[in-house]
């Protein structure tokens, strides 16, 4: 019998602001409302659970955060059945951020587990360039609601 390893959803960006900045871009739903979820009941922090909210396409998430170091990483588990998902912050030498993501613990069987990576991936990549824009140049690029916008073929 072949072992296949779990598939994971990566993807990574460099965002040219220092990593203090990227991190709270991400905590701070005043800040990543401008490039990703539309609502949220409140700031990610350890242990307190809150809702993220796509309204274009009314959808919602609860999201608990496991493990929170300033600056550093953030792992937190979402969606339904829950997967896990931690940001990695590293601060570079000309006071920008390596942002990485990684999303684990699909279920279903090894083909749904594969399309929900991909797809995670996908969707993580948009977030991280959003992310850019929005920090680098404040421009909301809104590419989260543009991905499956209504009366779009859908795939």
């Amino acid at each position: 019998m072949e072992l296949r390893e779990a598939p994971v959803a990566e993807a990574g960006m460099l965002i040219r602001r220092p990593v203090a900045e990227v991190f709270e871009a991400i905590v701070d739903p005043a800040i990543t409302t401008r490039f990703w979820f539309t609502h949220s009941s409140g700031r990610l922090d350890e242990g307190k659970p809150v809702q993220w909210e796509w309204r274009m396409y009314g959808v919602s998430t609860r999201v608990e955060v496991s493990e929170l170091i300033r600056d550093e990483r953030i792992v937190m588990q979402w969606g339904e059945p829950p997967t896990r998902v931690v940001w990695t912050f590293t601060a570079m030498p000309d006071a920008s951020t390596f942002l990485e993501v990684r999303n684990s613990g699909f279920a279903g069987t090894g083909d749904e587990q594969v399309g929900q990576a991909i797809g995670s991936t996908d969707g993580f990549a948009l977030v991280l360039a959003g992310a850019k824009a929005w920090l680098e140049q404040g421009v909301a690029l809104g590419l989260i609601g543009d991905r499956h916008p209504r009366g779009a073929p859908s795939s």
